[in-house]
Formats: C-alpha cells, sequence, structure tokens
C-alpha cells in the first residue's frame, strides 16, 4: 500500500480569549511556499497511487456520460434588438461559443440543425479560443451594447475569480479595449454605448467599488460612482430590462441597500432607493412607473411592496459614498402589495411591461407566479396563476426574458428524473409550450428512475426534507448503496437537478439523498435562521439524523453509505462525520471550509469580515468563539474510526483556501486509528483551477469520474 505524505509539524500557538490552541500545521497556509506547493504535488502523487486500480471504473463513466450526451448541440434562441442570440457546443470543444443571427421580420424562430451555422452567424465570443494554450476559463460576464456593435466579456484564466476585461466589435472581431485588468464580476453598458460600468475588488476579493470606464480611455481616468467601506458588504450592480436604468446593492448578510442611476447620462448619478437599516434586507425591481420592492420590514419571510420612483434630478453627477444622499423613495411612502403569508417565503420578483412573475417557497417547494398587469395599482393585478410542472419535486426558475414588453415568458425547470426543460408560458391563456428539453442519448426514460420525499425526525423534534432518488426495482431492504448529499448554509436550498453524470451512480444501484439541513432556505427564512451562529449545530444534527433514517428505513446496507458535500457543505461534512463516523463508510468533502475558526480569525483573508454575520466573530466575540470551537472540524477531530476520505480541492481557490483540506488531511491521519491500508485519507488538489473545480466540459466529466469511483470503490460497487 502506498504511504501517504507527512508534513512536518511546526507547532505554532494560537491565542485568543484566553484559549491556546496549538496549529502544528498552520504553515500550509501559505500557498506561494514552494514547500507547501511541493506537499500538494507529494499529495497527488499518493492519491494517483491509492486510486490506480479505479483507472478502468473512470474510463468507464467518462464513457457513459460522453455517450448520454449530445455533444454537438445549440440552446433556444432569444429574440433581442433585431437579433436571435444562442449558444451553441461542438463535438470535441471544451467550451461553448456566444453567437446571434438577424431576426428576419415577419419569420418565426428559427430551428436550426446543430452543427450547421446559420446563415449570417455572428460569433460574439468563443470559448474554445479564448482557452487555446491555457489551462483554466471561466466568463464573469458577456454584454452586447444597445447599438449593437460590441461586445463586452470579462475572463478568468487562473481561477482565482478575478476577470480582465476584453471589449471587442462584433463585426470583425477587432479588439478595441481590453485595458482592465483584475475586476470583479458583472459588466454593464451605458445607453449609448460609449461608457462600461464595472467593479473593482479589494485586497480581500470584496467587491467594493462600482465604476464608470470610457471604452478605448485609459483606465486611470475611468470614474468612480460608488464606494463601500464597510467590510461586511459587496456591492453588485445589474440594468432594468430596458437597460436605461442601472441598480446597484450593497449587501451584507443581515442587510440591504440600494441605489439606481439613469444610464442614458453622460455619467450618471446613483441615488439611494430607501437607505440602510441594520437587519432590514430589501431587493429592487424597476418596474417602468414605480419599483417593486421584496423586503423584510413586518414579516421574517419577506413581502412585496409597490414603491413610488420619482425621477426629477436624475441626472445630476457626482460620485457616491454609501450612506451619504437622502433616500428617494422611503419606506414609509411604501404601499403594500402581497403581505407576509405563513409559510410563504417570496423570494424576489420580475416585472415587465404586462406582468409580474413572483418567485417563492412553500413547503419546500420553489413556485412561480404570474400576475397580469391592469391599471396602475397592484391591487388591482389579476393573479396569481400557479407557474409549476406537475412533478412530486422539482425546480422552476425563469429563463432568459430580455424584452420588457414579452407576450410569453420563458421558464426553466427540472427535477431529479427530469432533463433541464425550457418552456414558454402564454401570459393570456397560460398554456405551456415545451421549447426543448435536454436531450439524454441511449434511450433514456424517466420512468425509469423514481424520486420521492421522506420527513426525518431531528433529535430537537424538527420535520428535516430528505430527497430520494433511484432506480426503479431499488428497494429499501437494507442492502442498497446510498449517496447522501448536503449543504446547509447561506439560506442556499439544494432544489432537485437532472445530472447526466449521476445517472452513471443510479444505474448502478447507488440511491441518491439531499439532506435539506438547516441553515440552508429550503423551509423559509426561520429554517435559514436555525442553522447559523450560535444554532449552527443544528446543521450537523440534522445531517446526522438523516443518515440514520437511511439505515434504520432500509435504504442502505450498514456498511455502504457515503456523505458528500462542497464549500460550506463540507463544513457540514467535517462537522458531522467527527459526530458519528461510524454512520459512514466513505466521505467526500470538496473544497471544504473544515478549518473555519482559523479563518474567521483572520479578517484579512477573502470573505472573513462578511461571513461575521454568517458565522459569528470569534476574532472579538469570546462567544463566538467558543461556539465555533465547539464544531469547527479541524479543532475536533479525534483518535477514532473514520471513514475513507475523499478531500478535493483547488490551488487558485479564492473562497476557500486549499490550506484547509490540507491541514484536515494532515491532521485527521495522525489522528484516526483505523488501518489506513484499508481506509485511507486521500487529498487531491487541481493545480490550475478555483473554487468550481477544473474547468471545461471534458475535464469536469473527468474530475467527477475520478470522485464518483473513488466513492463507488469505497461502497464496493467496482464495475
Amino acid at each position: 500500500m502506498p504511504i501517504p505524505p507527512r508534513p512536518s509539524a511546526r507547532p505554532v500557538d494560537r491565542i485568543h480569549h484566553g484559549d491556546c490552541v496549538v496549529d502544528e500545521f498552520s504553515w500550509l497556509q501559505d500557498r506561494s511556499d514552494p514547500q507547501v506547493v511541493a506537499h500538494l504535488e507529494a499529495e497527488n502523487v499518493y492519491a494517483r497511487e491509492v486510486t490506480a486500480g479505479q483507472e478502468e471504473l473512470r474510463e468507464r463513466i467518462v464513457a457513459e456520460i460522453k455517450a448520454r450526451t449530445k455533444e454537438t448541440d445549440l440552446s433556444v434562441p432569444v429574440a433581442w434588438r433585431g437579433w436571435w442570440y444562442y449558444a451553441r457546443t461542438q463535438e470535441g470543444h471544451q467550451y461553448p461559443a456566444e453567437c446571434r443571427v438577424p431576426v428576419v421580420p415577419g419569420e418565426p424562430r428559427p430551428a436550426p440543425q446543430p452543427g450547421c451555422p446559420w446563415p449570417g452567424e455572428q460569433v460574439l465570443v468563443d470559448g474554445e479560443v479564448e482557452a487555446a494554450g491555457g489551462d483554466y476559463l471561466a466568463f464573469g460576464a458577456s454584454e452586447v451594447c444597445p447599438a449593437g456593435d460590441l461586445v463586452a466579456f470579462s475572463v478568468d484564466r487562473s481561477g482565482d475569480e478575478r476577470f480582465d476585461v476584453v471589449i471587442r466589435r462584433i463585426a470583425d472581431g477587432v479588439v478595441v479595449d481590453d485595458a482592465l485588468r483584475g475586476v470583479g464580476y458583472g459588466l454593464a453598458w451605458s445607453w449609448n454605448s460609449d461608457y462600461l460600468v464595472y467593479c473593482r475588488v479589494d485586497e480581500s476579493w470584496r467587491p467594493y467599488q462600482v465604476w464608470m470606464h470610457r471604452v478605448g480611455s485609459d483606465p486611470a481616468q475611468d470614474q468612480l460612482l460608488l464606494q463601500e467601506d464597510d467590510e461586511r458588504f459587496w456591492l453588485g450592480f445589474g440594468t432594468s430590462k430596458d437597460d436605461r436604468r442601472l441598480l446597484v446593492a450593497a449587501s451584507s448578510k443581515t442587510t440591504g441597500e440600494w441605489w439606481i442611476g439613469d444610464l442614458s447620462a453622460q455619467m450618471p448619478s446613483l441615488a439611494p432607493v430607501a437607505g440602510r437599516i441594520p437587519g432590514w434586507e430589501y431587493e429592487v425591481e424597476w418596474a417602468g412607473d414605480g419599483l417593486l420592492v421584496t423586503h423584510n420590514q413586518h414579516g421574517v419571510d419577506f413581502e412585496v411592496s409597490w414603491a413610488p420612483w420619482p425621477t426629477s434630478g436624475e441626472t445630476a453627477s457626482g460620485v457616491r459614498t454609501t450612506g451619504d444622499v437622502e433616500p428617494r423613495s422611503p419606506r414609509e411612502g411604501w404601499r403594500g402589495w402581497l403581505a407576509p403569508q405563513q409559510g410563504v417565503r417570496y423570494l424576489g420578483v420580475e416585472a415587465f411591461a404586462g406582468q409580474v412573475l413572483v418567485s417563492l417557497r412553500r413547503e419546500g417547494q420553489q413556485s412561480l407566479q404570474l400576475f397580469r398587469r391592469v391599471g396602475a395599482a397592484p391591487e388591482r393585478w389579476d393573479g396569481p396563476v400557479e407557474v409549476a410542472p406537475q412533478e412530486e419535486l422539482y425546480s422552476v426558475s425563469t429563463e432568459s426574458n430580455p424584452q420588457w414588453d414579452a407576450t410569453s415568458l420563458r421558464v426553466v425547470y427540472e427535477s431529479f428524473v427530469t432533463p433541464r426543460t425550457v418552456a414558454e408560458v402564454d401570459v393570456t391563456t397560460g398554456r405551456w409550450e415545451v421549447l426543448k428539453r435536454q436531450e439524454v442519448l441511449g434511450g433514456y426514460d424517466p420512468a425509469d428512475y423514481v424520486q420521492r420525499r421522506e420527513w426525518v425526525r431531528a433529535p430537537d423534534g424538527a420535520r428535516v426534507p430528505l430527497s430520494i432518488v433511484h432506480r426503479v426495482g431499488v428497494e429499501p431492504d437494507g442492502t442498497a448503496p446510498v449517496l447522501l448529499y448536503g449543504y446547509g448554509a447561506y439560506e442556499t436550498s439544494l432544489d432537485p437537478w437532472f445530472s447526466m453524470a449521476r445517472l452513471s451512480m443510479l444505474d448502478r444501484g447507488v440511491v441518491f439523498a439531499v439532506g435539506h439541513v438547516r441553515g440552508g432556505g429550503e423551509m423559509g427564512r426561520s429554517w435559514y435562521e436555525q442553522g447559523k451562529l450560535e444554532q449552527k449545530a443544528s446543521t450537523f444534527t440534522d445531517m446526522v439524523a438523516c443518515a440514520q433514517h437511511l439505515h434504520e428505513r432500509g435504504w442502505c446496507a450498514p456498511d455502504r453509505l457515503a456523505l458528500s458535500g462542497g464549500s460550506a457543505g463540507g463544513l457540514t461534512v467535517g462537522a458531522t462525520v467527527n459526530l458519528a463516523p461510524e454512520l459512514f463508510a466513505v466521505v467526500h468533502a470538496d473544497v471544504p471550509f473544515v478549518d473555519a475558526l482559523t479563518t474567521m480569525l483572520d479578517e484579512s483573508l477573502p470573505l472573513t469580515v462578511t461571513e461575521w454575520e454568517e458565522w459569528g466573530d470569534p476574532l472579538h466575540d469570546a462567544q463566538a468563539y467558543a461556539v465555533m470551537k465547539s464544531y469547527s472540524p479541524y479543532e475536533n477531530l479525534r483518535p477514532v474510526e473514520y471513514p475513507t476520505i475523499l478531500a478535493t480541492t483547488s490551488l487558485n481557490d479564492t473562497r476557500v483556501s486549499c490550506a484547509e483540506p490540507a491541514k484536515w488531511v494532515a491532521r485527521m491521519r495522525e489522528m484516526c486509528v483505523q488501518d489506513q491500508s484499508v481506509r485511507p485519507v486521500v487529498l487531491h488538489t487541481e493545480m490550475v483551477a478555483g473554487h468550481g473545480g477544473r474547468s471545461g466540459r471534458y475535464a469536469a466529466w473527468e474530475q467527477y469520474a475520478f470522485e464518483a469511483a473513488f466513492v463507488l470503490s469505497a461502497l464496493g460497487v467496482r464495475h
């Protein structure tokens, strides 16, 4: 059996609130240190040695994914300003290309064959061309200017989520500007197509400034529109559907603030909507003659109000610092529309000239509601009409709907068994028309699979939703292998999603289960609040309860349960396995947040200060320190038999440092008492990638196959 790397122990004392902790592997936190890089490379050698016998299974899984995938394909075209916009993929290409063709008046939406370029096709951005000569590629934004002749896109070539901007003339592909470097997510054009709006990030990767750049000019001449000095807040922006309004948001984990600017102005001033009040969250949707605001003023699960928007003085110039101007639409002048409802979590709205789509959750399930705008007063609008597929479990959301005066709206839905489906809803009749369903080659039939919802009783009595999908014929008779997946943070909901890659597991008899544990948003805002700060431990006890339920109901054999989660879900995985290592045969922790206390004590790191409202501030608050220390996976490893472990990470990950799983694995190897030749602890690092892992579809298939083969082998599935 291969011998794992043993990084040297270099003890460092960490003292906070009178508590002294010895961290023997803190030196692994410096990823610029050649010794750290050498250690990660040694871990990769060990990972290859441990998994050498899984190569045939990996190749088989990749071949299965490829055989199911329609590699040469295109998306449903979207009409916008005289052009049909779409994306196409090509067999043998890792990345898609964004394209467009002219709209021919009087002719319906074209329906071309994949692989056959349309007459008059223009390529906006070809990912395969942009990726040439590199190992990684990700786009942060891609926007065509209102005049229609330029495209601006931002690209990350290392995985650190800092982007370089390229502005290109569409007709001949000539680059007219590539001076912006290292910016954040998002781009927006001024109405006259002369300026580009973008965000800058600070040293901690926090988007804190919104700038305006004149195309072709020196960035040193760019104009600052807004600066956020409070380190708890991130800035983000978008545009209204008519592209004439710039909407900017500052958001912490508990508080929001919005501004609106006129993009037809030479240099728009950003007028504050309603100011900033601690603990008050709101989101703004431009509705043409006013604003629709989703907010929590009167209820924990939010409501929707109508807000006036006076436009006088809107185009005055001037740089703003957040909080320095009186609100233009204070909440005292808002009119209620959709009042708070018990058991309903309002998520947001999308407004059009003739209708409004409301996104909400109830009983752990997503829903869309359609209202028709009849007159100016929202209370007179017709509705709601439910927009949801007829399945027990599903996810549904709006797709690309850029037209302000649209008479039909696109939605996208899927489930664990239904491939991603784009449909068009007629707003007058409510009739659905399926435009495209993701094609699964090889004779896929959804009827061959079963999805269901079960409810798990947590130790404190809470009912935790558990989603289960498996192949027909798999019964809860105590013999099947099961993969349990979880997250449980940031009010993020794990709604049902279709995965062609997952079919390789289901077809081998694996049951896939998702624990919708507290800290997520499946059951509303209170579900989230019950799994954060001082109540964070409920996330982990919920996951333990889900695992016990799967054992007790006979869904899995006693020694054939796997646990998986990534990022904050990696924290859930690490804390859960510390609580009950005996329940699991194998654990996959992906880019895992397993050294949470150390990270939250270092305010110089990306995300730390902004995350204090999620996890607590252990640097300044002794109680928060004690709570985090009680569950942080790295702090709570103990001398027990741990399952087989696979930790995966990326060297350039900005969100969760590769040091966290590296330290966790090193200490676990020192602490665990099992025979590691039988139940190894493995770390694998992508050396050119970020938080999302490898880029490119074939590279992503290979990464999935590596992880799936590891889990399957540990569950006794080796074919």
